[in-house]
């Protein structure tokens, strides 16, 4: 499940430094081992001439140093994956550990969202409840140097990765200049496991409307949306928006989890076909409870992608919700993870998903039913107030984030159809006895 739009679609939440968001689903988070070759005379042909190409280049490189068999042969795994589609990959150690911790959900690190701006490190936000925040670190806060080592123009996200990077309890020092004060600071943080929650901004609305946000798809989302609509039940909503917006994606099966709380347990959520016939492969709902049949609205835009894009269409193409906003991304493949050998990985486009009918959307992706468009501006100002609902006061808004708060006017969209709905049904309901006389 890769790719948002503005401000944020390059920030990284730096607990340890993972990326925040990553925009590649991943077809389920179980791994698949590739350790040997199986016969095959084209194979054999093909790798006894990349065998003497590598030779010659080894033998013959101006710079024996970059030309050893080691780093000639990554090199040459990097472009044959990579140049098949923007979604596969080959994973060297660092990027495989870090990936199996972005879908895990849990990290160590500071819990503070940067972006390399020209050359600078600038936070963008603090995540709530974690050390940077709890330190005082500001959005447009500059990280000036990591454990004393000063970050110079040339500083790339890995870069900063690898200094952040540590053990839960261990000690990071860093170097702050804060812009709108002039002022330089120098804060010692204790690392600490933070688990990202996918779902959050939980929450009732007017007429009785629940509201939550689903960031990514990880390993707990699924349990989280849960929780959550088990809490706004209970608070009595009779209607529901769920918020798909920026979601890059993740793991396919979480993705059916979240959308098997609307269908009945065997019922078809989606699918995936690979190259051959029998490489089907059929999501199920899986819940033994009654599905939820309120009525609900799905919000997107052009940043849902792949896995938020399976709930969307599942939903979609059975009716059970109606979607509002823009234009999905449309990537409709599944990649599958295959564990190499030492500590290294491939990330592999193996399928693509179909909605229960039967309609692929990669490349397509998916279109409102109410189509709402906003402007680069707007959409970069709602990702942050989405990203920051914990901030109340628009005064303090506006110092943090230079801007006031603005309407979400998808979301205002999304209530009045609910209410468009609601009313609908009331008025098919059928009228009550009438009372009788004595």
């Amino acid at each position: 499940m890769h790719t948002v739009s503005g401000m944020f679609k390059r920030i990284l939440i730096l607990m340890a430094g993972v990326a925040l968001g990553f925009a590649l689903t991943v077809g389920s988070a179980r791994l698949a081992s590739a350790w040997g070759w199986f016969g095959d005379k084209d194979l054999d042909r093909s790798t006894d001439y990349f065998r003497d190409v590598l030779k010659m280049v080894n033998e013959n490189y101006v710079d024996p140093k970059a030309a050893s068999h080691d780093q000639l042969a990554k090199l040459a795994i990097h472009g044959m994956v990579e140049s098949l589609d923007p979604h596969s990959e080959f994973l060297e150690a660092r990027a495989y550990t870090d990936l199996e911790e972005e879908l895990n959900g849990d990290f160590s690190g500071i819990g503070v969202q940067v972006e390399v701006r020209k050359g600078r490190v600038v936070v963008i936000a603090p995540i709530a409840d974690t050390p940077g925040e709890r330190a005082g670190i500001l959005h447009g806060d500059e990280i000036v140097s990591i454990n004393g080592k000063t970050l110079d123009t040339t500083i790339t996200m890995d870069g900063v990765v690898d200094l952040l990077r540590g053990k839960p309890k261990t000690k990071v020092e860093l170097g702050i200049f804060r812009p709108s004060t002039k002022a330089s600071l120098a804060l010692t943080l204790t690392r600490e496991i933070i688990q990202l929650k996918s779902v959050r901004d939980v929450r009732v609305l007017p007429d009785h409307t629940g509201y939550l946000q689903v960031t990514e798809f990880s390993e707990h989302t699924g349990e989280e949306f849960g929780a959550a609509l088990d809490q706004l039940l209970k608070q009595g909503i009779d209607s529901l928006v769920i918020d798909l917006r920026d979601n890059p994606g993740g793991l396919l099966d979480a993705a059916a989890d979240v959308a098997g709380q609307f269908f009945k347990k065997g019922e078809l959520i989606v699918y995936t076909q690979g190259r051959k016939p029998e490489d089907r492969d059929d999501l199920l709902a899986e819940a033994d409870l009654e599905p939820l049949t309120l009525p609900v609205v799905v919000l997107i835009n052009s940043g849902t992608a792949s896995a938020g894009e399976v709930v969307t269409g599942a939903l979609k193409d059975t009716g059970r919700a109606v979607i509002v906003g823009e234009r999905s991304f449309g990537k409709g493949s599944v990649q599958s993870i295959f564990k190499l050998k030492n500590g290294e990985g491939l990330r592999l486009t193996t399928a693509r998903y179909y909605t229960p009918s039967g309609v692929s959307i990669h490349e397509k992706g998916i279109a409102p039913n109410v189509e709402v468009v906003m402007s680069a501006e707007e959409d970069s100002q709602l990702r942050v107030q989405r990203l920051r609902t914990d901030i109340t006061d628009p005064k303090e808004f506006k110092e943090r984030f230079g801007f006031t708060p603005i309407a979400d006017r998808q979301l205002t969209a999304a209530l009045d159809v609910l209410k468009g709905i609601c009313r609908l049904n009331e008025r098919a309901e059928p009228p009550a006895a009438a009372a009788a006389t004595p």
